[in-house]
């Protein structure tokens, strides 16, 4: 879902990226931390979904994937969850002739992010009145931004809508901010037709999800051992990028 942006944070190569504004920084991580990190990766996951679902409840506008997935799920009848899980397994196919490597990571995202969605939409209600509907908005931007600085400083590879965007970064020699800014007029374009909701809230997120996403990535960052790190091309991470 990165969902992020996003504005957003990391980019991703085969293992764990970060965006460095062309550039890759790829880095092994150690397995003294793997407890932390897989439960970082599946509590971001599932924190992802819950927060998305509040913005849905909100009603006052989505993340630029969950438009579309919004609008699919309102023309076939089938749970915005479902909807994203099948969206998310769609894009992974375009994976393979960009040659990109799927991680632990990109699998859990396709299958976690979509049911902790629905579950939560299962249980919290729309929001009705501006104070609770303002209220479920911004709880819902904000632990989405917590949610993605858990997954990428897991490191367990991007999810799929992210690989898609660097992959075509790499494939096509267009800089990430151009594929990423195609992507998501293109997605919100489609899914504002099809019924998806756009309000101040896609507004709002494009625009906080990088600053917080890279707060809450230095919070939750993991520490990887000097000797494990391989730098790939040097430079400074500006962003990085969890979308679903």
């Amino acid at each position: 879902m990165v969902g992020s942006a996003s504005q957003a944070t990391g980019c991703h190569a085969a293992g764990h990226y970060h965006h460095t504004g062309g550039h890759i920084l790829s880095s092994r991580p150690g397995h003294g931390h793997l407890a932390r990190r897989l439960t970082q990766l599946y509590g971001g996951l599932v924190l992802y979904g819950a927060s998305s679902a509040l913005l849905v409840r909100s009603g006052l506008g989505l993340e630029p994937w969950n438009v579309l997935h919004q609008g699919l799920a309102e023309r076939t009848g089938l749970s915005m969850g479902v909807v994203l899980t099948i969206v998310g397994a769609a894009v992974l196919l375009l994976w393979i002739p960009l040659r990109q490597r799927p991680g632990l990571g990109t699998v859990s995202n396709v299958l976690v992010i979509g049911a902790a969605m629905d579950a939560t939409l299962a249980v919290v209600p729309d929001g009705h009145g501006w104070t609770l509907r303002i209220a479920m908005m911004a709880a819902g931007i904000v632990l989405n931004g917590a949610a993605t600085g858990l997954y990428i400083a897991a490191r367990f590879g991007p999810g799929p809508r992210d690989g898609l965007m660097t992959g075509l970064n790499r494939r096509t020699g267009l800089s990430v901010r151009l594929v990423r800014t195609v992507l998501e007029i293109t997605v919100v374009a489609t899914g504002f037709v099809l019924g998806g909701t756009v309000g101040v809230g896609t507004l709002l997120y494009a625009l906080s999800i990088g600053p917080l996403a890279q707060v809450f990535l230095r919070v939750f960052a993991v520490p990887v051992a000097p000797e494990a790190s391989t730098v790939v091309a040097a430079g400074q991470p500006r962003s990085a990028i969890l979308r679903r």
